[in-house]
């Protein structure tokens, strides 16, 4: 039996998709989550393309988004820009 790695770039349909996941990190708390979504929705739009418009290198890119790295918040609200999202932000209700 092959096995190859999944790829959530590859599987990306629609941004209502994208935006319900980015939501659900977000409720979470789940950094790495939202690290992971925002990394695999720019593989899906051109990780090259994007890199340039943010004024970094492609692997200065994959180095931010990798399980180790550590984007600075500037470059992900920049990124969720180019790629048609934002934050939002709204008082959390208390149990």
């Amino acid at each position: 039996m092959k096995v190859s790695k999944w790829d959530m770039a590859e599987f990306i349909d629609t941004k209502e998709d994208v935006s319900a996941h980015l939501t659900v990190a977000l409720e979470e708390n789940d950094t790495r989550f939202l690290l992971d979504i925002i990394g695999a929705l720019a593989r899906s739009e051109g990780m090259s393309q994007i890199a340039r418009e943010l004024g970094v290198t492609r692997e200065g890119l994959y180095k931010s988004l990798a399980p180790d790295g550590n984007p600075s918040f500037e470059t992900i609200l920049k990124l969720l820009d180019l790629l048609g999202f934002r934050l939002k932000v709204e008082q959390k209700v208390s149990a």
